[in-house]
């Protein structure tokens, strides 16, 4: 589109825009987790059960370790391909278990948050975390390597 267009995104907007999109959901992704925890593991667990979730201890856990681990690394813009996935993988739980077959729009019980969650968790997993992040200065790349043949 930028091409189409003639000009390119600079590459410090491009690092501001990651900044603000990793930070905002690694909030919404903590006070999620952070929620979870104050209710205690038991009462989570029973409700990922009469949800009908498989290993509800187990996707409990997993559900605090994505939310409160994985918010926490994409603040910090640390690992973030791998809290990246680790997200995508549990909006698409969240998605499959609660909100499948439903309406799109989160006020009639749908998959609207969970979506935006997951696709922009994804967006961070394929792009990297941009120069603004532990990322950058722990390893110096910002991008999730490429594979080659």
């Amino acid at each position: 589109m930028h091409a189409l267009l003639g000009f390119s995104t600079p590459a410090p907007l491009r690092d501001i825009v990651l900044l603000v999109a990793r930070v905002g959901l690694g909030v919404v992704l903590l006070t999620h987790g952070l929620d979870k925890l104050e209710s205690g593991f038991g009462p989570t667990a029973d409700g990922f059960a009469a949800m009908g979730i498989p290993m509800p201890e187990v996707a409990a856990a997993y559900a605090l370790v994505a939310e409160i681990g994985g918010g926490a690394l994409l603040i910090a813009g640390l690992l973030t391909p791998l809290a990246g996935l680790l997200v995508v993988g549990q909006m698409a739980g969240a998605f499959w278990y609660a909100h499948r077959g439903t309406e799109v729009l989160s006020s009639a019980g749908g998959w609207e948050l969970v979506g935006v969650i997951g696709f922009l968790a994804l967006v961070l997993a394929g792009t990297g975390a941009g120069r603004i992040s532990l990322d950058r200065l722990i390893v110096g790349r910002t991008e999730p390597a490429s594979i080659t043949s």
